[in-house]
């Protein structure tokens, strides 16, 4: 039934397979197929995720709780140490409260929905993650698409649209080609408009941190870099499958956000919570994160180290700001073809490929965890290309 679609997908140099790694979770090495490569490819930016802290907090959680958690978190499928945890997010954000997510993708599929409704005008960035394009489309408010980080276009688009509410919806830092929202010029916006209004806060702004938490404003994320205040209109959502080397995702908000979700969000009310386990690896993440400040520095000046040396190569890096760093080197078949290269010296760093992304590019994400040996190997690497 799907043969011709998969022959096209190979014709095409677009079929994806699975490579599942024989390692740990290490940020800056994987072993696959036996073979030991310099991972450029995880998310894990601060090398949380093997961290020997985390490891024995999750232990000590399944010696008490044991693993699966049973039910879900409205049928006391959760613990004491889900409501910490979701105590410590709302102060690390700086919001009233926070709700656990078993997902970044379950939390803005589920979240979106609740917040924009029949009515409600959506305005959604043009390179937004493809959970985000979800949770949009499973909502019943008008969706409207402004162009990638143009300030001057979302204004137009929001004056022109007539709604009950009108969300604002945004990753911080995009996934795919490293660089930040201008998340400064849109609060600005929000705020210029919800005060010309005569009912308060009817421009909501909803941003997706899961690449910014851990990473951007000292690891407090986007809203800490731009020393914005986390507003009544505002919405957070963050993961800790990234930075912080855990699994599940949140949302942080004010209270009556935060309680209506509980009641309507459909990814929170009918999954099963996630495991204790997970819960107190997250708790003990985001401690590490909060008392060792210096690991954000170390992501920081890894990143520069290697940003300036790709450009120091010539290579178009996209617009990238941040670790993520997009490499552009032609077309599917000469990307493919970089990355065997990278391979072969024993680097790993997968092609990125439409249907993800419209223009093919290696996407390379250093972490704290690499060295300075690491990202010279990877360097010399991509001079020999």
């Amino acid at each position: 039934m799907f043969s011709d679609g998969l022959k096209k997908l190979i014709n095409d140099n677009l079929l994806r397979i699975i490579r599942d790694r024989e390692s740990g979770s290490t940020a800056s090495r994987i072993i696959i197929d036996g073979e030991e490569y310099i991972n450029f490819s995880s998310n894990d930016y601060l090398g949380l995720a093997d961290h020997p802290l985390i490891i024995e907090a999750a232990k000590r959680a399944i010696d008490k709780y044991g693993f699966g958690a049973g039910a879900s978190r409205l049928l006391s499928g959760g613990t004491g140490l889900h409501r910490e945890l979701e105590k410590m997010i709302a102060e690390f954000k700086g919001t009233d409260s926070a709700l656990l997510f078993n997902s970044g993708y379950t939390a803005n599929i589920s979240a979106i929905p609740a917040i924009a409704d029949e009515g409600d005008v959506i305005f959604s960035d043009e390179l937004n993650h493809a959970s985000i394009v979800d949770g949009c489309r499973l909502s019943k408010a008008k969706k409207v698409i402004y162009k990638h980080g143009d300030i001057n276009h979302l204004s137009e688009l929001i004056k022109k649209e007539n709604g009950n509410k009108k969300v604002v919806i945004t990753d911080t830092v995009f996934s795919m080609d490293g660089d930040i929202a201008p998340l400064k010029d849109i609060y600005e916006l929000c705020c210029f408009l919800n005060s010309k209004l005569s009912t308060p806060n009817s421009i909501l702004l909803y941003i997706d941190d899961a690449h910014g938490t851990g990473v951007l404003g000292k690891g407090h994320g986007a809203l800490a870099h731009f020393n914005i205040k986390p507003e009544p209109f505002i919405t957070q959502m963050g993961t800790f499958s990234k930075a912080l080397g855990s699994y599940g995702a949140f949302i942080a908000a004010q209270k009556d956000v935060i309680d209506w979700l509980i009641n309507t969000a459909r990814g929170f009310i009918y999954s099963t919570a996630l495991p204790a386990c997970v819960i107190a690896a997250s708790i003990e993440a985001l401690r590490i994160l909060e008392g060792e400040p210096a690991l954000v520095e170390k992501l920081w000046q890894n990143r520069e180290r290697l940003f300036k040396g790709i450009k120091d190569l010539g290579l178009d890096t996209l617009l990238s700001q941040t670790p993520i760093i997009p490499v552009v080197v032609g077309d599917v078949g000469t990307t493919i073809k970089f990355s065997k290269h990278l391979i072969k010296k024993h680097i790993y760093a997968p092609a990125i490929r439409p249907p993800t992304v419209k223009i093919p590019r290696i996407r390379f994400t250093v972490t704290a965890a690499h060295t300075e040996k690491d990202i010279d190997k990877l360097l010399e690497a991509l001079s020999t290309a």
